[in-house]
């Protein structure tokens, strides 16, 4: 494969996290994987129909779950804005997704609509809160999915990302825990675009940015995590989050990736490894291992993402926008690219976001 531009790891981060969207959309939360072979088979390698009586029936392969949909608001509203506009976003959520909420879980584009959505739902709505009030408890990925794209959108300035994410997270999801693995992925992705690999240096170049105050984290260890010396200050807090440990995790699972002594085989057990559930401290392990062992096969990492089963779509989300990241747009297979639904209206999309990377 040719070496990637700026611009094609852009957009391959956008649409890849759309393509693991809609290759999870049929076998979505599986957790009896007999059951998922028994309706899907023993490999899921394409775009699938739901079935009938599971999440997101009555859609059509290759269409987008809710997720997507959140994730698409968002892009259209950096396309059309030029940079992240939260009173943009939030118009578009007031007027193009909740009302077609009731604040049930079977309800809303996609067929689905997530907790920390149907929280927010119930306090902007029903509550009438200012947004400032309306970030819920739930400790899922869901910000993760649509603020990737604002991770894409400032990969080359970590700290107007992480601002920005931070922002965005807080109107549905208030924990700082969360917030705080939710702006690392961010970050990450940020450095991925950027052209660099998920391997075992990259928590050393993000450390090196929280040491310049460009993320908000908070550190106490010198260069490669060596103790404070006696006497030496305690550093200013450059931000809200108490510790830069979700900096540190990437380079963990690219270091188990890559260990000959640790083998995942078949590589869709990760989710076995780390757990199939939907809380935020499962699925990053899973998407960091499967983007840093796949760096350079975007089908096999999306792939093995979709067929762990549990909460597949989330882990395929996230590791097709890792893994598109790396092989830029041109190392995703045509096949993929074409059969989601509407593809030459997202990669337009995505393509107008990556021009002002």
């Amino acid at each position: 494969m040719a070496s990637s531009t700026l611009q094609d790891r852009a957009t391959g981060a956008l649409l890849g996290a759309l393509i693991g969207d809609a290759l999870a959309l049929g076998p979505h939360w599986y957790y009896n994987l007999e059951e998922q072979r028994r309706d899907y088979g023993e490999w899921i390698s394409d775009y699938t129909d739901p079935q009938p009586d599971r999440y997101h029936a009555g859609l059509k392969a290759g269409q987008l779950s809710q997720s997507g949909y959140l994730l698409t608001m968002m892009m259209r509203s950096l396309a059309e804005q030029g940079e992240y506009d939260e009173e943009d976003f939030c118009q578009r959520l007031e007027t193009d997704l909740f009302p077609q909420l009731d604040g049930t879980p079977i309800s809303g584009p996609g067929g689905y609509t997530s907790q920390s959505i149907r929280e927010a739902w119930r306090r902007r709505v029903q509550q009438q809160l200012p947004w400032s009030q309306t970030g819920g408890h739930a400790d899922t990925t869901e910000a993760i999915e649509r603020t990737l794209a604002i991770a894409v959108r400032y990969a080359q300035q970590p700290q107007r990302l992480a601002e920005a994410i931070t922002s965005n997270t807080v109107l549905t999801q208030a924990d700082d825990t969360v917030a705080s693995m939710t702006v690392a992925y961010g970050a990450v992705l940020g450095l991925l675009v950027q052209g660099h690999k998920l391997n075992t240096e990259l928590s050393n170049k993000l450390m090196k940015l929280v040491k310049t105050g460009q993320l908000p984290f908070h550190a106490v260890t010198s260069d490669n995590l060596q103790p404070p010396k006696p006497g030496d200050p305690d550093p200013p807090r450059v931000g809200r989050f108490a510790s830069p440990d979700a900096l540190l995790s990437p380079s963990y699972m690219a270091a188990a990736a890559v260990d000959p002594e640790i083998r995942i085989e078949p590589a869709w057990k990760v989710s076995i490894v780390y757990g199939m559930p939907c809380a935020i401290y499962h699925q990053l392990p899973a998407a960091y291992y499967l983007a840093a062992r796949f760096h350079d096969d975007f089908e096999s990492a999306v792939l093995h993402a979709v067929n762990g089963g549990g909460q597949n779509q989330a882990r395929a989300i996230l590791t097709g926008a890792l893994t598109g990241a790396q092989t830029g747009c041109s190392g995703i297979p045509q096949r993929l690219l074409e059969g989601l639904e509407h593809s030459h209206q997202l990669s337009e999309l995505a393509t107008r976001i990556a021009a002002k990377v």
